[in-house]
């Protein structure tokens, strides 16, 4: 028969392993790799980039000749004249034709060309927020990625603890039955015991949430039992936070996105104003009408004209869209300014989570040495009788705590790093 405590730990690494699965190595670089290829969240934009690059071409459509071709046939019973409706002649003419109709814009005054800027600047901005989506989505694999390393590492972590309590324990109730320890240490050894498997299962299952959360952020839908490689740690902050926001208001993708959509908006105002200005256009009609109940109609026709349309009035409807375009130009102008201001708390934000962090390295580290010199005192003095067995299992509590702390430290600096890094517009 195996030993309770190996039955345990044999038990406990299926579950990591996730009953037998070849563990996916997987480094940072190829995480986001994959990300950026696979995401639906960067496909949907890089889908509305190529919509907005067709609107382009919608409204250059504008500067180039419209041509039709028309068949056009009627029935009318011979003489008849129109008493009512729509049709442009008072006499009915029984007639089969057809022909081409063509049209041609001289000039709207300025509109068009406004309104290709104006798609033009809206088709830049869609390019920029197709790079803010996969900067969102790059910190998500970040903090998956490193949230998956500390899930990992504090499983190894509960695994040790598990194994040295139980070996106290073991000895603990050896010595129970020899008269040598009182059945109170046996009970305090075996709840330490219980309490590190419970640190053992919740660790197991931060692991699956963390590898469902990988998975996630890699555009996927199914987990895997990831072997991730450790990233170096990266330097520590600038001492203060003000060459970050100046770097931020350079890089950062959704201001650069907000300066198009508001140039566009001014755009589409000055096209909204040319409303107001004369419209020329040239069309050209010709085609051939083999039959026709009326003699003396030549067979073949052709014509051209030009036509010039003055707006006069139309019950303000052109000066209110060029208001209501004034007016939403001017709240793009308010909303790049807020996206400013959030985007600098944003980074004096992350600076300080990022220096906090950076200065919690040190300090965990020292909490961890000496909880280590700690439970090395406690257990000689435990040993030689001379302290209690809760003096014993304090320290081990502490040591147990300070070695998560010092996990927690190292990989909250990375995590806090890389979002530094997204806030000023240089995460990869």
């Amino acid at each position: 028969m195996l030993p309770k405590l190996v039955k345990f730990i044999l038990f406990c690494a299926i579950v990591e392993s996730g009953f037998g699965q070849t563990p996916v190595k997987l480094t940072l670089r190829e995480a986001e790799a994959i990300a950026l290829k696979n995401h639906p969240q960067i496909l949907a934009s890089e889908h509305d980039v190529s919509y907005a690059n067709q609107q382009i071409v919608e409204t250059r459509s504008a500067y180039y000749p419209s041509v039709t071709g028309v068949v056009t046939g009627s029935q009318a019973n011979d003489l008849a004249r129109i008493g009512a409706g729509d049709l442009p002649a008072s006499r009915l003419f029984t007639r089969e034709g057809q022909g081409i109709v063509a049209s041609q814009l001289i000039t709207d005054s300025g509109r068009t060309p406004n309104l290709v800027a104006s798609s033009r600047l809206n088709a830049r901005a869609s390019e920029q927020d197709l790079n803010a989506t996969r900067y969102d989505v790059l910190l998500a694999v970040n903090r998956a990625y490193y949230e998956l390393l500390r899930s990992q590492a504090t499983v190894k972590v509960a695994l040790e603890t598990v194994a040295a309590r139980q070996t106290l324990s073991d000895q603990i109730t050896e010595l129970g039955k020899n008269q040598l320890k009182s059945q109170l240490d046996v009970s305090f050894a075996e709840v330490n015991v219980s309490q590190a498997k419970l640190l053992l299962l919740q660790a197991q299952s931060a692991v699956k949430s963390a590898q469902a959360e990988l998975a996630r952020a890699l555009g996927g839908d199914q987990p895997s039992d990831y072997q991730l490689a450790e990233e170096a740690l990266p330097a520590g902050p600038p001492d203060t936070p003000d060459p970050l926001i100046t770097q931020a208001e350079s890089n950062r993708p959704e201001l650069a996105s907000l300066k198009f959509s508001r140039d566009a908006a001014y755009k589409f105002a000055d096209a909204e104003r040319d409303l107001k200005r004369p419209t020329v256009q040239v069309a050209a009609v010709g085609g051939y009408t083999p039959y026709i109940n009326t003699t003396g109609v030549p067979s073949e026709y052709e014509g051209i004209a030009a036509n010039v349309s003055i707006p006069v009035f139309n019950g303000h409807l052109f000066s209110a869209r060029q208001e209501a375009a004034r007016q939403h130009a001017l709240a793009a102008d308010q909303q790049l300014r807020n996206e400013q201001e959030r985007i600098a708390r944003d980074v004096r934000v992350a600076w300080a989570n990022v220096t906090t962090s950076y200065q919690r390295i040190d300090v965990s580290a020292q909490f961890l040495r000496q909880a280590a010199m700690a439970i090395d005192l406690a257990e000689g003095r435990y040993n030689l009788g001379l302290a209690s067995i809760v003096e014993l299992t304090q320290s081990q509590l502490n040591l147990t705590k300070a070695e998560i702390e010092n996990l927690n430290a190292k990989y909250d600096y990375q995590t806090q790093y890389a979002a530094l890094q997204y806030t000023v517009g240089a995460l990869r």
